[in-house]
């Protein structure tokens, strides 16, 4: 019991401190949504100070435009402990105006992230980047994923065009 409540502490802890992350990110430069972002990983193992993994992701901007597929991968640095499964991760794509076109979204992203997970698990990532350093990429919903995690630290996502 007491286990179960330390890692529904943990995880909204790091929800919080990622949702006052975002806040800070969004207010400096008063960003607005541009479309979605939603990124599935078949999951890693984590090597006690990081892990890598590869995404297939989608990019589905506001209004009904046409949509980009990119390959990305995930690598964190800090403490990774355990084993992921497969897991689906769902930003808001935020940018100077509402009309973001996909290759902007070419290129590297970086942030502090937080997961936990037994069984079922949640966490979260705020990241900021693209290929002109101005978007950011803030969680519609928490990820997904199942496996025994335990990962603080600094994310980067690096996304490719794909053809």
């Amino acid at each position: 019991m007491t286990r179960t409540i330390s890692r529904a502490a943990a995880a909204l802890a790091a929800i919080a401190l990622t949702a006052a992350f975002a806040q800070t990110a969004t207010a400096q430069n008063a960003k607005v949504a541009a479309g979605t972002l939603t990124c599935k990983g078949k999951g890693t193992v984590g090597m006690v100070v990081g892990s890598k993994e590869t995404l297939s992701c989608m990019y589905e901007p506001i209004g009904g435009g046409m949509g980009r597929r990119f390959s990305g991968t995930t690598t964190r640095i800090g403490l990774d402990v355990g084993v992921r499964g497969e897991s689906t991760m769902v930003w808001t794509v935020l940018g100077s105006t509402t009309q973001v076109p996909g290759e902007q979204l070419g290129g590297s992203f970086a942030g502090v992230s937080a997961d936990v997970a037994a069984g079922i698990g949640v966490g979260a990532n705020v990241l900021v980047g693209g290929n002109n350093k101005s978007i950011v990429l803030q969680p519609l919903s928490v990820k997904g994923e199942t496996g025994l995690n335990v990962a603080v630290g600094v994310s980067t996502l690096t996304l490719t065009p794909s053809q």
